[in-house]
């Protein structure tokens, strides 16, 4: 060691010494900056142990020693020295005599040489190194270096800007990034280069692949290959990643000569697939000319991109496919990449057929479909699904994401490599909608990540009529990508090979890397925003020059014409047999009497109803648990498998221990049991939200954390028994939309599961209405689509204001599909469960511990899915009245629909002057001052359980209970809002009409709750006044 500590010392002596030399005149600074820099590099050079290395090391710091060297130069040097000593050939000429004479011994300032003559020979290296009048002086290397950084500089700026200025509007109008100027980074006269350096030949940086096999080429065409590469029909936009793997990749892919070009079979299949492409839209257009189906013209290519895209994955193992896209080219997508029978697409342009099933259905170009078929380019089966969609544009963005997560899931695809998202999106939406950010913030999140998704931007350069310089402040419509570092390619849509070039490297991304990349499709819309719509009133511009553009299949036709790749025999036989197709496929339309939506289902559950029909045996399982269930599932909760938790943990431990010695449980212990009995069943459970994990008010305790080291953590419900589903509890981004509509998908894969996302107050839910209205509500009625999804919404007034108080279960109940004013058959046994079936959803309000544990197991055991929207509680997590014992969630126990009267006023219901009928928290407080009071026997207060659909059948039997008693709806909220307007019609029928209703509760208001504490009390004390007066 000392004596290679010798030599390396010897070694930064001999390099720094003409470094001093070099610096008289220059300050002390100075000095020390570039002795500090020459030993900097002498130990980067000396990592090795031998003396070659250490040769190495001092030749190269040497080499940096010199005084036109400055830091940005100086790396560029070192990169040309290591090519050198691998091989002196790989350099230029004036490199590879520098380095000789740096080799040799040179002084700085004399170690260049000229490059010898043609025919020459080669200068004496002594000679060289003696005299510096036999080579360049030391101004002219460093010029020459200058000129080599300059090209280097030139070069990334093509690579950072070039996309600035590509070819990328078929039409030639706008510039894709809005900008016309060009870019100062692709201008020679700011790197001191002009027409005298065209034919100079320069030396090719490792940080591009335009060289192919050669490492230097004239400037000429150093700016020819750029320019060929990233400013014709291809925009690359990618430099803002912070990987260099990535980058080189990236370029790699695009910069190689000759990489963008096709093989004649790729070329007819992609003009076959266009063929399909267009002619599917012109039949359309020609069959049905006044009917919207906001076709694709004016990107056909989308379809031969798409199936690009699938036959890359397919070859390498991916053989799913879940698809979210708008309504634009929806059903050509469906006819020609999910492969829907044409004759089906066809019959709903019929508006004389009847619904086969039941719902509302949705109209076609909103509708989706799960196909599987052979991919005949791989010879591998593969199974697409296109997600049904409004028409919120995005908001089916992370219901795919969820989906593909939870096949990812159940298949134990941990990498994504066999299930996938391809996402289609519209420019003005793809920059308008937040949603979109929301999503790609899931994108690498551990709990939400599908490894990568394939995002495809229809950029018809136009929304609706709006044009993008009033619609988007950013200068592409894709870069709300960037957040998540994904490359962005823009290609003209035009170009039939460079859109196939780059849907093939998207999906080569994907493979490879297993993160985002999107394809900014450049195009334009060749009809209005549908095709009765004229946009001449605010385009006309732009649509002079559309309708005399050509079509992209002509104008293929013709290049592949020229290339004699196809003839006029080939083409008109092509187009006969898919018209063929077409007419036949109409035909058997005409034969079509019924639209079954079943058939456009998105998510089908094979094996989970009795038929193809959805037929299903209209019993429920018990939801009851043992006693040695319940005790298994409250000790392993109470347990932190000996880690090191935080104190006030314990205190919840042994209160925990407590109530099971007791035989008692609380929420969080209902809760447990319920998720723990179904996932020792075999039920996977996974709830989602903000601060789930623990809960929003510390109740939860799901994942426990170890004080003292970092990502240590136990989640006790994954420790109930070896053979147990997998329980997943995640914190969620700071996100409603996204993570609901993620859930949601994630839902609609399996009904054998729990999904749950809880809102961190109920409040906050309306920042995710669109998923609420347009999918959970009404999806089933629009889609024939099911779903268990279980949101738990934390609502009641504790005077925490008017955004911690409200869950507007107002707007929930005014969704629900029952009929205030029709009473129904309540004779049936079954009446519950038919209720539950023909109900959108099921809104429940519960206000013990073992309700809640019975109606999540119900979710389950019901022989359907629907939605279940729980009121949870706040202040009840904790409250000493709220607790059930085990005997209420035995086997043959189940949920209570509506919980009646047990105390004195139940003995003598003939005398009871008021029945209070409620919902949620308000129940303690009334109880608490009904016994202050001491109006136990004057005051009936039952509690509605599950509110909707409405227990009829039950709150009839206790109001012939109550015959003689005033009927009132007691409710915290105002009385524009909360239960009151949803249950007041529904109690009215059940009693035919001959009883009023009166209300006690809050006055209406605009605001959900007060803010002020003392204001809060008032009303309060109000609605205890107006409860009791009159007695």
């Amino acid at each position: 060691m000392i004596h290679l500590r010798t030599k390396s010392n010897i070694l930064i002596k001999l390099a720094t010494q003409p470094t001093r030399a070099l610096t008289t005149g220059q300050s002390n600074q100075t000095k020390i900056l570039s002795s500090q820099y020459v030993r900097s590099n002498i130990r980067r050079y000396t990592d090795a142990t031998n003396t070659r290395s250490m040769q190495r090391a001092a030749v190269a710091a040497a080499a940096k020693a010199e005084p036109f060297l400055n830091g940005t130069s100086s790396i560029y040097v070192e990169e040309m020295y290591e090519s050198w000593l691998k091989d002196p050939n790989s350099v230029h000429t004036s490199w590879n005599a520098f380095f000789k004479g740096v080799n040799a011994g040179a002084a700085p300032g004399a170690a260049h040489q000229r490059p010898p003559s043609l025919g020459g020979a080669v200068p004496n290296m002594q000679q060289s190194t003696a005299s510096a009048s036999d080579g360049l002086s030391g101004s002219g290397v460093e010029s020459l270096v200058n000129e080599h950084l300059s090209v280097q500089a030139l070069i990334r700026g093509y690579q950072i800007r070039g996309h600035s200025v590509a070819h990328l509007d078929p039409l030639g109008i706008l510039d894709a990034d809005l900008c016309s100027d060009r870019p100062p980074e692709l201008c020679l006269n700011i790197y001191n280069l002009g027409e005298k350096d065209m034919d100079k030949v320069y030396q090719l940086p490792k940080t591009t692949y335009i060289g192919g096999d050669e490492t230097s080429l004239p400037l000429r065409e150093i700016i020819n290959r750029l320019e060929k590469t990233y400013c014709k029909s291809i925009g690359v936009e990618y430099m803002f990643i912070n990987n260099s793997e990535q980058c080189d990749w990236i370029r790699k892919k695009f910069e190689s000569p000759g990489s963008i070009e096709l093989t004649n079979d790729d070329k007819l299949l992609a003009w076959k697939r266009l063929l399909r492409s267009y002619k599917f839209e012109e039949f359309l257009a020609r069959k049905w000319t006044s009917a919207k189906r906001f076709g694709l013209e004016g990107c056909e290519i989308l379809i031969p991109g798409l199936k690009t895209i699938i036959d890359t994955l397919s070859s390498q193992g991916t053989d799913s496919f879940v698809m979210g896209m708008p309504h634009r080219g929806r059903l050509n997508v469906l006819a020609n990449v999910v492969r829907k029978d044409l004759d089906q697409i066809f019959c709903q342009f019929d508006s004389k057929l009847r619904a086969g099933d039941e719902g509302s259905g949705d109209v076609k170009y909103h509708l989706g479909m799960s196909h599987q078929r052979v991919n005949h380019p791989t010879n591998k089966t593969i199974n697409l699904s296109l997600v049904a969609n409004p028409s919120h544009l995005e908001a089916v963005d992370p219901v795919v994401q969820g989906k593909v997560k939870a096949e990812q899931f159940y298949r134990e695809d941990k990498e994504g490599k066999q299930t996938m998202s391809i996402l289609l999106h519209g420019d003005a939406a793809f920059s308008g909608q937040g949603v979109v950010y929301e999503t790609f913030h899931l994108s690498d999140l551990p709990a939400y990540t599908t490894h990568g998704t394939i995002h495809i931007v229809v950029n018809n350069q136009i929304g609706f009529t709006t044009d993008p310089r009033h619609s988007r402040s950013s200068p592409y419509c894709t870069d709300v990508a960037m957040v998540v570092r994904a490359p962005i390619f823009h290609v003209n849509a035009d170009d039939v090979e460079a859109v196939i070039h780059v849907c093939k490297v998207a999906a080569e991304w994907r493979a490879e890397f297993n993160k985002d990349v999107v394809i900014d499709l450049v195009c334009y819309r060749r009809n209005g925003h549908n095709e009765m719509d004229e946009p001449m009133f605010t385009q006309p511009l732009m649509y002079q020059i559309i309708r005399k553009h050509p079509n992209v299949y002509k104008i293929y036709t013709n290049k592949l014409l020229e290339e004699g790749l196809v003839d006029q025999k080939e083409i008109d036989k092509r187009v006969l047999e898919y018209d063929n197709i077409c007419e036949q496929a109409l035909v058997d339309a005409g034969n079509i009497e019924v639209i079954n939506f079943r058939d456009w289902l998105d998510s089908p559950w094979k094996k989970f109803f009795i038929n193809d029909g959805g037929l299903v045996n209209l019993l429920c399982k018990d939801t009851g648990a043992t006693e040695a269930t319940l005790n298994h599932i409250g000790t392993t909760f109470s347990e932190h498998n000996e880690l090191k938790v935080h104190r006030g943990l314990t205190r919840v431990f042994k209160g925990r221990k407590e109530m099971l010695q007791n035989r008692q449980i609380d929420w969080a212990l209902a809760e447990a049991m319920a998720f723990g009995s179904l996932l020792q069943e075999g039920t996977h459970v996974r709830l989602s939200g903000q601060d789930v994990e623990r809960g929003t008010f510390s109740h939860r305790h799901h994942v426990l954390h170890d004080q003292q080291e970092d990502k240590k953590v136990y989640v006790p419900l994954n420790n109930l028994s070896e053979d147990q589903a997998q329980y997943v509890v995640c914190n969620s981004s700071l996100s409603e939309y996204a993570v609901l509509g993620f859930e949601l998908g994630y839902s609609m894969t399996n009904p054998n599961s729990l999904v749950l996302w809880e809102a961190q107050f109920g409040d906050f839910n309306n920042t995710a209405q669109c998923i609420i209205d347009q999918f959970i509500s009404s999806g089933e009625a629009k889609w024939i689509r099911q779903s268990g999804i279980v949101l738990l919404l934390p609502h009641g007034y504790e005077g925490m204001g008017p955004e911690h108080s409200s869950a507007r279960p107002e707007r929930f109940l005014q969704m629900q599909n029952d009929d205030p004013d029709m009473m129904p058959d309540c004779s049936s046994e079954t009446f519950y469960l038919e209720q539950l079936q023909t109900a959108n959803w099921i809104i429940a309000n519960c206000t013990t511990p073992a309700n809640l544990f019975h109606i999540l197991r119900r979710q389950v055991c019901l022989p359907f899915r629907k939605p279940l929207i729980i009121f949870t509680p706040k202040s009840l997590l904790r409250h000493p009245m709220a607790r059930s014992s085990f005997d209420d969630m035995l086997p043959g126990t189940q949920f209570q629909r509506i919980i009646p009267e047990a105390g004195p006023a139940s003995q003598e219901a003939d005398k009871v002057k008021k029945i209070m009928f409620c919902s949620g928290k308000i129940y303690y407080d009334m109880i608490k001052e009904r016994e202050k009071l001491g109006f136990e026997k004057d005051v009936a207060v039952v509690r509605i359980e599950q509110v909707a659909p409405f227990p009829f059948d039950l709150v009839i039997q206790e109001l012939e209970k109550y015959k003689n008693a005033e009927i009132h709806w007691l409710q915290e909220e105002p009385k524009n809002m909360g239960f009151y307007d949803y249950c007041k019609p529904r109690i009215r029928t059940a009693n035919d009409w001959t009883r009023r209703v009166h209300y006690t509760g809050r006055e209406s208001a605009s605001a959900p709750a007060t803010g002020s504490g003392f204001t809060h009390a008032k009303q309060t004390q109000d609605i205890w006044n107006e409860a009791f007066s009159d007695l």
